[in-house]
């Protein structure tokens, strides 16, 4: 069980997927820090677009931390097709600065070029948190998603797709994913170009006992983090055969497994819940999702049960 409410240490706020004049954002990274820290949050992740036409750039972006505010090296990686014809996309946070450049002149797939699967696996083994980037912007297949053993997550909110495409979501992809056994969390981010409204709308949550670079993605790897667009999440335990929330007020919870398996609490200021497993029995997994009067949600990472 991913349990963030109970490891040790204090919640950090972090985007994990931004893009600066490095590659196809429009603000250089120092302007980009310095509004993610004026808008509150702890820690920054750049991962700009890991391709020939930039540099194969990994930002270091250590000379804009300050005070209780913290960056993480990263990059969008690109490598080998998918199904429909169009290079992977990757996120990968806590890359190293010497991480190899794949053979990515452009955004089209190359001969002799690494597959989607090689390069995440490379990543992975440099020490980077791997996540399966924007599966319905990108037209991900499920055979697709298979084949990435590598990841440590999906990202099943991408605030940009969602502002400019309308296919912000992950969902689909992560729930099968779990159905067939496979051991992932979900997170959410702002895929910020500030191109347009694009940042501030998706977020982690880190429980880590540092806002320093490896505490948090130590925290991230280990699952003890929670996603949100604006609720808090305080607790989610399982206790025998319920399932107990804690939350800032919201209107709606939901706890949904595999298939048609959810059942839902409605109110106007619930901050608490607790939700028999009945509805979930012989199945493996279950998740959280809380709805503040706004729509604004936050997710938990999944159960397996």
């Amino acid at each position: 069980m991913h349990d963030a409410f109970t490891a040790p240490g204090r919640f950090f706020r972090g985007n994990l997927h931004t893009h600066t004049d490095r590659s196809d954002g429009v603000l250089p990274a120092e302007e980009v820090c310095r509004r993610y820290r004026e808008e509150g949050y702890d820690f920054l992740a750049l991962t700009d677009h890991f391709v020939g036409r930039y540099g194969y750039p990994i930002t270091d972006a250590r000379p804009f931390n300050a005070p209780g505010f913290t960056t993480l090296p990263g990059a969008e990686l690109h490598s080998g097709a998918m199904a429909n014809g169009e290079l992977w996309h990757i996120l990968a946070v806590g890359l190293p600065a010497d991480f190899a450049p794949s053979r990515t002149p452009d955004f089209l797939p190359a001969t002799d070029q690494e597959s989607g699967a090689e390069i995440a696996a490379r990543a992975r083994a440099a020490g980077a948190f791997v996540a399966i980037a924007h599966p319905e912007w990108s037209g991900l297949t499920l055979e697709d998603a298979r084949g990435l053993e590598a990841a440590h997550a999906v990202e099943v909110y991408n605030h940009g797709c969602a502002v400019g495409a309308d296919r912000g979501h992950g969902f689909a992809v992560l729930d099968h994913l779990l159905t067939e056994g496979r051991d992932l969390t979900l997170c959410a981010t702002d895929d910020a170009h500030f191109s347009e409204p694009d940042h501030f709308g998706g977020w982690v949550m880190v429980k880590a006992e540092a806002n320093e670079p490896e505490a948090l993605l130590s925290a991230l790897k280990a699952g003890h983090y929670y996603s949100s667009q604006g609720p808090e999440l305080k607790a989610v335990a399982r206790d025998g055969r319920m399932i107990e929330v804690a939350c800032s007020p919201v209107s709606t919870v939901i706890l949904q497994g595999p298939g048609t398996a959810a059942i839902a609490l409605h109110g106007e200021t619930m901050t608490r819940a607790r939700m028999p497993l009945d509805r979930f029995e012989g199945l493996s997994w279950v998740r959280v999702t809380v709805i503040d009067r706004s729509g604004r949600r936050a997710w938990a990472n999944p159960i397996r049960l």
